[in-house]
């Protein structure tokens, strides 16, 4: 049995801080309802330490352990992460492309007794991410590779700008970089009714400036990914940078295509091949 199989949720939550299993309490009130507000003003929170400190080293170790796995493939990209031969208009912003060099290790590949799985499957966990994003329930995105992945940025790589296939997102950094690896992203730069082109194009002109996030190992990320256009910046210095990425959707049965799944982790399995033309999506954005 690990260490982390040994203890409680309790244990690894700094549950004085953020009481999971006390949803009605005046702590967990004051939580979800800043959650909220800064939610619906800048499309993102952060949760400071809630991963208990002394689990950092841990958590970290654990993850590291899993980073091997990772699908490694440069490839050059668009914002949509549609093909990049796509025919678009002239100042279309998805005819700008990148190289992203950033990794995922599928879920498959991910131990369910690891820290980073009994939160993602745990019901408390769970119901507190739902409240905070002000909805009934969330549900597990059912495919079976990027439900909860680990996203792995070497030195000398990035995550170039783009958006999120599911709505919500959810994320922990479980190791730093030397240098770089900031989280920069433009909140709620689109909707589900708009793509808002114009507002994209000057964000990868450089004539709109994006948020920079400053986030630690054992912070928990609350994200509108799918409206909100991010990146990770190029990494630096001897250590790749690791974070745990926990999807969740409005609605149960959301998997990935086939092309998106193999670009992401090199293969795809039947259920994305059954799910391919029926794919459960709440909009008509390109991706």
């Amino acid at each position: 049995m690990s260490t982390l199989q040994a203890i409680t949720l309790d244990q690894v939550v700094d549950t004085d801080r953020y009481p999971l299993s006390d949803p009605d309490s005046t702590e967990a009130r004051a939580v979800v309802a800043r959650a909220r507000r800064e939610l619906a003003e800048v499309g993102c929170t952060v949760l400071p330490d809630f991963v208990r400190p002394e689990l950092h080293g841990v958590l970290r170790q654990e993850c590291a352990a899993l980073a091997p796995h990772a699908y490694f493939d440069v490839e050059t990209v668009n914002v949509y992460n549609i093909d990049v031969d796509t025919d678009l208009p002239e100042d279309h912003p998805g005819r700008r492309t990148f190289e992203r060099g950033n990794a995922f290790v599928a879920r498959d590949r991910i131990p369910g007794g690891s820290l980073i799985s009994r939160l993602h499957t745990h019901h408390s966990f769970q119901r507190f991410v739902a409240d905070c994003f002000g909805l009934p329930r969330l549900y597990e995105l059912a495919d079976p590779l990027s439900g909860l992945v680990l996203n792995v940025v070497r030195p000398g790589m990035e995550h170039p700008w783009h958006f999120d296939t599911n709505e919500y997102t959810v994320s922990m950094l479980t190791q730093e970089a030397e240098e770089g690896g900031s989280f920069e992203y433009c909140p709620n730069i689109r909707s589900a009714d708009d793509e808002c082109f114009d507002d994209v194009r000057d964000v990868l002109d450089g004539t709109r400036q994006p948020e920079r996030l400053p986030l630690r190992p054992g912070d928990l990320q609350l994200f509108k990914g799918r409206y909100s256009l991010h990146r990770v910046s190029p990494v630096r210095g001897g250590l790749a940078r690791h974070s745990a990425i926990f999807a969740y959707s409005e609605r149960p049965g959301v998997i990935g295509s086939v092309a998106r799944t193999r670009q992401l982790f090199g293969r795809a399995l039947p259920g994305h091949l059954a799910a391919e033309g029926r794919a459960v999506r709440g909009d008509r954005l390109l991706d």
